[in-house]
């Protein structure tokens, strides 16, 4: 019998445990956290591959080729994005796990107010540095959307000529890579409707799935700003939380302090007056 409320006791422990562990969690930062992480995978993994395909579909189809000297053409701008989307997907990757951790912090901070841990400047300083840095990258990431809506835009011109094309008999449509400053004035790549290139590309799966991995890569940018604007609604309510955190921990500081003045001048009037009935 005692064996069996041992037991209980036990189970009821670890649940007593796991909710608060569970309480503890900071759920707004989390789903942020996990949407931050979704978009940038999207954004930098469709994104790389998309512009593969593009570099694909540029010497296959239009025949543009890699300027043997060290000059800024179309694949050496293809080859600086990729880099940049490599670290853009080690420094959010990073980023996240820090405001997951500020979230945690700040959290205890405030449910442990009237404990033993109390909030610091250092914290507060700490807290508004992190609304200013989530901003900043907001708006970068607004400009990281607004850059992927140009590939998406070209696209689906492409892929309009090529409906068209093959829709329309005895249409003239050309597809010209200068229009869209891939290639320098002076180089003809033109490809026409009638030709073999056009209707090989029109047909081919790069053409579908570098359209279709850039709307994807527009997707998780999108999801980016979405989770920073989530990020900056939890830092400022966090903020807001903790400052007037703050000035609570001060009345009661000052509440405490008055009280034990109060203490003190009612007990020294007491032993005044039992000195004198003395």
């Amino acid at each position: 019998m005692e064996e069996d409320m041992d037991e209980g006791q036990t189970q009821k422990g670890c649940l007593e445990c796991c909710i608060k562990c569970l309480g503890g969690i900071p759920y707004p930062s989390l789903i942020a956290t996990i949407l931050l992480y979704a978009g940038v995978a999207l954004f930098c993994g469709c994104g790389h591959e998309a512009l593969s395909g593009t570099v694909t579909i540029l010497q296959n189809y239009f025949e543009v080729v890699r300027s043997p000297v060290d000059a800024l053409d179309v694949f050496t701008m293809i080859d600086i994005i990729k880099y940049v989307i490599y670290g853009i997907a080690s420094a959010f990757f990073v980023y996240g796990i820090l405001l997951m951790v500020e979230g945690f912090f700040t959290s205890g901070a405030i449910k442990d107010l009237y404990g033993d841990f109390k909030i610091t400047t250092c914290g507060r300083c700490v807290s508004a540095w992190f609304i200013m840095l989530t901003y900043i990258f907001m708006l970068a990431w607004l400009g990281v959307t607004a850059f992927t809506s140009l590939p998406v835009f070209i696209y689906f011109n492409i892929w309009n000529i090529c409906q068209n094309a093959t829709g329309l008999e005895g249409a003239t449509l050309c597809l010209d890579p200068r229009q869209y400053g891939i290639v320098p004035i002076n180089e003809a790549k033109t490809v026409c409707a009638g030709s073999e290139k056009f209707y090989k590309m029109c047909e081919s799966n790069e053409l579908d799935m570098t359209f279709h991995l850039f709307i994807c890569a527009l997707a998780g940018a999108g999801a980016a700003v979405i989770a920073m604007i989530h990020y900056l609604m939890v830092l400022s309510a966090n903020w807001a939380y903790v400052k007037d955190a703050c000035r609570m921990q001060k009345y009661e500081d000052i509440k405490s302090k008055e009280e034990q003045e109060l203490h003190d001048i009612h007990s020294t009037r007491s032993k005044e007056r039992l000195n004198a009935y003395t």
